[in-house]
């Protein structure tokens, strides 16, 4: 028995397609079918009812290889054939699908180096004037009278100080700096930078110099000379920077341009930052004074040995003289180990080396950064050989001071101020 109402079970609901269909043609499994736009082939179309009359012509129905089927349904649907799009094309039709535009490489390249270049000005200059409010411009050389001409060239007094400014205890102790109130020089150069190269001439500490009138640094007072003789330190001892740059201008008739100090924790510091500097030690050193406790050879100093090295006098045969000596060598690799590229280049290396450099210099007022650029890189040159390095000559010693050779001294001062290759010779 059928439950279904007549015309929808499988049996009765008629021969046709589907509901309402008076086709006698029985139904088949569904397809999706291919469209054929235009007419179908003579006898290949279904049949118009009659009540179609009038009503456009329905595309006909075809197979995948483009031929009817009894039936008119699609055997190949599966083909990867697009609606209205023969042979897969798009409705454009034949022909290649309209890609993305090429990439302008031109104009990629010219902004990417306008960024870079920007980039760079930016930070420069950011820098320039980072680094510049750094520098502690303290020393007023207008105060120095009487001064002698300047000549061609500059000329810059490079003072090392045993200042133990801002250090704790624990410092001094491993530095083994002492604990002496105020400062005094520990050491004391003049560099002549010209044309003609670059001349590192040191002072010894011990210099038998008068000490000619001045007027005071802090209480503006003239005080008259008495031709009084004392060691060129005790200068600075008595009253600070603008009497030293005075009693080494009266003793040499030579004009100081710059001048730059630094403390024994800066000196230190700019050591550590750079990563150390290299040196070659020319024999055994022990000196408990200093803390030096070196063996002859190559090595490399960090800040608390390089201060050992470069204060070491009493194990040395030569005393003050050989002192100068290193100190001139040392300093001179650590111009050449912080001008080098992997310290200029690299920022983590240049930014602190900078910070701690400059933190620890003190500068007359007049001092720029190119002024200190240019030092640094004429103390290079002395020490890769384009340059002359000497200590002030002498010729003997009065009252336990070491006495300059006044010929040779004149001659050396001439020599600089007219930027001539300097021929003298010092011991």
């Amino acid at each position: 028995m059928n439950d279904w109402p007549e015309g929808w079970s499988g049996d009765n609901r008629g021969g046709g397609y589907g509901r309402g269909s008076a086709s006698a043609r029985p139904e088949s499994a569904r397809v999706m079918r291919q469209v054929r736009r235009g007419a179908p082939p003579p006898g290949q179309g279904p049949s118009a009812p009659p009540h179609g009359a009038g009503v456009p012509q329905q595309p006909s129905y075809v197979d995948g290889q483009g031929h009817g089927g009894h039936d008119g349904y699609d055997s190949g649907y599966n083909t990867g054939q697009v609606y209205g799009s023969p042979g897969g094309r798009g409705p454009a039709g034949p022909g290649p699908r309209p890609g993305r535009p090429a990439p302008d490489w031109r104009r990629r390249i010219k902004w990417t180096a306008i960024t870079v270049v920007t980039a760079l000005v930016v930070t420069t200059v950011g820098t320039y004037f980072w680094a510049d409010s750094k520098l502690n411009r303290e020393v007023d050389l207008s105060k120095v009278i009487e001064r002698p001409e300047a000549g061609e060239g500059t000329n810059y007094l490079i003072v090392g100080s045993d200042s133990r400014e801002g250090m704790t205890d624990e410092q001094k102790k491993d530095l083994h700096t002492g604990s002496a109130e105020g400062k005094r020089t520990d050491s004391m150069m003049i560099l002549h930078t010209g044309d003609n190269g670059s001349t590192l001439i040191s002072l010894p500490r011990d210099s038998d110099v008068e000490i000619p009138s001045f007027v005071g640094s802090e209480s503006g007072k003239t005080y008259k000379g008495t031709g009084r003789h004392v060691k060129l330190n005790a200068a600075y001892a008595e009253d600070g920077p603008e009497l030293l740059v005075r009693t080494i201008e009266y003793n040499t008739g030579l004009r100081l341009d710059h001048y730059v100090e630094i403390g024994f924790a800066g000196f230190a510091n700019i050591v550590d930052a750079v990563g150390g500097v290299e040196m070659d030690i020319p024999q055994d050193i022990k000196d408990p004074k200093s803390g030096a406790d070196f063996q002859k050879g190559k090595q490399t100093l960090n800040g608390q040995d390089a201060l050992a090295f470069v204060r070491t006098r009493y194990a040395l045969a030569g005393s003050d003289l050989d002192r100068t000596k290193n100190q001139q060598k040392f300093l001179s690799a650590l111009a050449n180990q912080v001008a080098t590229p992997s310290t200029v280049l690299n920022p983590f290396k240049l930014y602190p080396t900078m910070g701690a450099g400059l933190d620890s210099l003190i500068v007359d007022k007049e001092m720029g950064l190119f002024d200190l650029a240019s030092m640094f890189w004429a103390m290079k040159s002395v020490s890769g050989g384009d340059g002359t390095s000497m200590n002030m000559p002498v010729s003997g010693s009065v009252g336990g001071n070491l006495k300059w050779d006044d010929a040779k001294v004149k001659k050396l001062v001439e020599q600089l101020k007219n930027d001539e290759k300097v021929t003298v010779s010092g011991d």
